[in-house]
């Protein structure tokens, strides 16, 4: 029989929740801060660790901004989106789901047809030179307003990357209200588009937000969800629908959204009946992986290996991968747990 641990690495997965820039591994980062020198970002690995020591959400956010104004070039955003993949290929994924904030890279003077240049490149070798499936769902950051959202919406709807399946929204949800119109608009002519709307939610903010991207942006799957719980009528909405809600444990402590990984709710929501998926958000900056998410949901909630297979088969079906390449994902989750 084989070993928890072995279990996790061989179990097929797909990653649904993580964003190109948080994405970087600790050598790209210094390599970037080394060669942009005076941009705030540590050219150490040891400082850069310590950079990476969240006090709350606002902090994380700031430090998430230096490290993207690293990304000056239409081949750095191909470098991150390669090394995700090269890193994904250890941990049993086959699948990932690239959260890209357009905006970030078009404040640094990036044309949106070099950006979207690089993005297809890097899509057509991620499979061609590791296996991994790349597509990409354009972010909005939220705090940023309605420029923000007018850019996104207008490079997703212009030169949008081939792999594009995605229209969403992140940053800190507290501004999100001065803005209402503008993010609703975004996401009704993205949805009309064609684009699948996969917002984040009750990140850091409480049911009011998951109810707003659920009625104002058509939510079609919701990033953290983990504050719905609050709302015994919001949790009884997201049981009957099964909207499926990324969550990414790890990130949650990190960010200071809970203060302990046991009192992470994602037992509960299991509990609950919702629809969750496991997944890493930014993970050299939490110090996790995909892998390590499952390991943390082991080791801190009891989850076995049929939890976990669940867990993976959940992210699967929730994926915008095609019918027949989720079946054939599924076949192999239940080949291995047979295998036992």
């Amino acid at each position: 029989m084989t070993t928890i641990d072995t279990f996790i690495d061989a179990l097929p997965k797909v990653e649904l929740h993580v964003h190109l820039v948080g994405s970087a591994s600790v050598p790209t980062v210094l390599e970037l801060s080394r060669r942009h020198p005076g941009s705030g970002v540590p050219t150490s690995e040891e400082e850069l660790r310590r950079f990476y020591t969240f006090t709350d959400f606002p902090h994380f956010a700031r430090v998430y901004q230096a490290v993207n104004a690293l990304v000056r070039t239409p081949e750095d955003v191909a470098t991150l989106v390669l090394g995700l993949a090269r890193d994904l290929v250890p941990q049993g994924a086959r699948y990932a789901e690239l959260q890209v904030t357009p905006f970030a890279h078009h404040t640094l003077g990036m044309p949106m047809r070099e950006v979207t240049e690089a993005l297809d490149i890097a899509a057509s070798r991620s499979l061609s030179d590791y296996g991994i499936e790349m597509a990409y769902i354009f972010d909005i950051p939220g705090e940023l307003g309605e420029e923000a959202a007018k850019v996104t919406l207008e490079h997703a709807l212009r030169e949008p990357p081939a792999a594009l399946v995605g229209f969403g929204i992140g940053g800190i949800e507290q501004e999100r209200p001065k803005y209402r119109d503008a993010f609703r608009s975004a996401f009704s002519a993205a949805r009309a588009a064609g684009l699948h709307s996969v917002p984040h939610g009750g990140e850091m903010s409480g049911p009011e937000t998951v109810w707003e991207v659920i009625e104002g942006y058509g939510a079609e799957r919701i990033g953290h969800g983990i504050n719905a719980l609050a709302d015994p009528r919001l949790v009884a909405h997201l049981r009957e629908t099964q909207l499926p809600l990324d969550v990414c444990p790890t990130s949650n402590l990190c960010t200071g959204q809970i203060t302990r990984i046991e009192d992470h709710p994602l037992p509960r929501m299991l509990e609950e009946g919702l629809y969750v998926t496991l997944n890493s958000d930014d993970p050299p900056m939490f110090a996790t992986t995909l892998a390590d998410e499952y390991r943390v949901a082991h080791r801190a909630f009891g989850f076995g290996k049929e939890e976990l297979a669940q867990l993976a088969r959940n992210g699967v079906r929730a994926s915008y991968l095609p019918q027949d390449r989720k079946q054939a994902l599924l076949s192999e989750i239940d080949d291995l747990v047979s295998a036992g």
